[in-house]
Order: structure tokens, then sequence, then C-alpha cells
């Protein structure tokens, strides 16, 4: 689902793989801040089919659409105005896996990616400046997929405004291991009050909160079983819907019924979008 090729690229392949060229700006959108360091504050899709793309998640979701680019090749999506994802074609990026990709906000990108690297992950797309800052796309020590932002972001992703739009779930073979990497590279600590984010262990999950609200979680089944080299590393993103089976039904009603760890009674349902990249809907509490 997410595994990222072992190949560092050329800054021309970079480029092509973010799809924002240098000097673009985010078309539309106001309201860009300081985001919360260490935090989600954004997410990528990378696709083979941008119009394709764009009809699925506007009947899905409900979302509409803004280009960011003069070339039409970065959309991004609004939900009642709020900023909530990018869509960028990826047919020039060379190698590059078609995902949705969570960012996190940094305040030095240059030394995040080393520290990144440090402690044993692998950084195979920038440093780059890109519109309104830097990215990266860089891999745990797992495997699993991740971007680092440096700059403003929207303010919609900022937990301060209330719930962002998405949720980010690690599937993961070792979630201690890697809650250490990511607690370690971004600062988060096991302390409620953190100036960012805070780690809990729930329900044989690691829960990640930032101002109260549950911005992520990394799973890799029970404390007392071995890590599974079998296991899949990836982030899903998981977005708020009001009605979960509304958007199941519009998304041709294959979709897939997961539990929600956190709420025994409830349940996410994992969709395929028409590029055959898997996300969930999680009903919006």
């Amino acid at each position: 689902m997410c595994a990222l090729a072992v190949r560092r690229r050329t800054d021309r392949d970079t480029a092509a793989a973010l799809r924002v060229r240098r000097g673009e700006r985010w078309s539309g959108i106001t309201g860009l801040i300081e985001p919360l360091y260490g935090a989600p504050c954004w997410v990528n899709l990378a696709t083979r089919d941008l119009p394709a793309a764009r009809e699925f998640y506007t009947a899905v979701l409900g979302w509409t659409f803004r280009s960011a680019s003069h070339e039409d090749n970065y959309l991004i999506a609004f939900l009642d105005d709020t900023p909530v994802a990018g869509l960028a074609d990826a047919s020039a990026a060379i190698g590059g896996p078609l995902a949705w990709t969570p960012y996190f906000a940094v305040p030095d990108l240059g030394s995040a990616a080393g520290n990144a690297q440090d402690r044993g992950g692998m950084v195979a797309v920038g440093p780059l400046g890109v519109a309104h800052g830097r990215a990266a796309i860089a891999a745990d020590p797992q495997g699993a997929r991740f971007g680092m932002w440096q700059g403003r972001a929207p303010a919609s992703w900022h937990p301060c405004h209330g719930e962002p739009p998405a949720r980010l779930d690690l599937h993961t073979r070792d979630a201690f291991a890697a809650a250490m990497y990511y607690g370690e590279l971004f600062g988060w600590q096991n302390d409620e009050d953190s100036e960012c984010c805070s780690v809990e262990y729930e329900q044989e999950t690691v829960v990640v909160r930032s101002r109260r609200h549950v911005v992520g979680t990394l799973y890799s089944g029970s404390a007392e079983q071995p890590p599974d080299p079998r296991v899949t590393t990836w982030w899903e993103v998981t977005f708020y819907v009001d009605d979960p089976e509304a958007a199941r039904s519009a998304a041709g009603g294959s979709g897939v019924h997961t539990p929600d760890r956190l709420h025994p009674d409830a349940a996410d349902v994992r969709l395929t979008d028409p590029s055959g990249v898997p996300f969930s809907v999680r009903k919006l509490r």
C-alpha cells in the first residue's frame, strides 16, 4: 500500500513527485497560519487520473475543488469552504507511489530530515522549496511513508481550531518502536499538557492527541504478540463525515467495515478510489 522505493531522487524527480512548482500559490486558501510543530498539518493524494479522482471525491465526500497551479495538476479540496486536502497528478512522479501521504509540521526541515535518517528512517524526496515553504517525503524505519512540511499551513488543520479534517492511523509492525521514532522526531511527549502532541496507550493502541483531539494512532496488535514481519506498514488517512454509509454507497457500496479501536461500538468504512488508493471514513462525533 505504501512501500517507498529505496532510491534517492534528483531535484528534477523531486519537483515532479511533489507536483507543486516553485512559486506556485495555494490558490484560494485564506487563513494560512503557523502550524503546530510536530502535529499533522496536511494530506496529499497522488493519483493517476486527476479528473476521475475529482469526480469520485466530490461524490463520496462532498468536496469542491480549486486549482492551485496554472497547469491544473494540483487541486485543493474544500468542504464547506474549509481546505481539507491536496490532490496531485502523479503522471510525472517517477517511481512515486499512488497514495495518500500525511504531512507533519516542523520548524526546520533540514534538521528534521537529518534526524529522520539518523534515527533509522530514509528521506527519499527533498528537502525542496515549494509554494509557501519547504517539503520532504520520508519513510520510517519500518517503511511507512510520510511527509514533513516547513511553512505556513491551513488553519483548518491546527488543533486549536477544532477537530482536524482527518485522523491518521499508522499500521505498523511495532507500535512502540514507531512511537519512539516519531516521538523523538516530532517532540511528542507522555504529557496531555504537551505544547504539541501527547502519547498514551489505550485499547492496545498508541494514541496521539493534540489539544484534546485524537490526531493519530499507531497500531500493531496486542502488546503480548511479537512484531509480525508480514505486516505492510502505512499511514491510513481517515476523513470525518456525517454519514459513513452514505459515503460507502456513493463509492459503489464496496467498502469494508473496520473496527474503531478507541470506540468498540463504532466502525470505520475503508474505501478505495479509482486509482486503487485506500482511505477510510469515520462518523464525526
